[in-house]
């Protein structure tokens, strides 16, 4: 398969779907960075514990989805 046939196979792909192609594809010239790994832990637990205590909202997975592969935002 040629890059080109490649790239048009992943043209097809739902918004979404390409990201995490993109993602993979990153992640093969450089391996995962522990500090930045570390650094999207205490966002995610600060982010979580925003949540519980009502200071921020959340939106559900579907209407996340659902805007990335309409291509909008809020």
């Amino acid at each position: 398969m040629t890059i080109r046939q490649i790239l048009e196979e992943a043209k097809r792909l739902e918004p979404v779907e390409r990201a995490e192609l993109l993602e993979q594809l990153y992640a093969t010239f450089e391996p995962a960075d522990p500090s930045v790994d570390g650094a999207w832990a205490v966002e995610v637990e600060e982010r979580l514990s925003a949540y519980r205590a009502g200071e921020i909202e959340a939106t559900s997975f579907e209407d996340v989805f659902d805007r990335i592969n309409k291509g909008t935002q809020r």
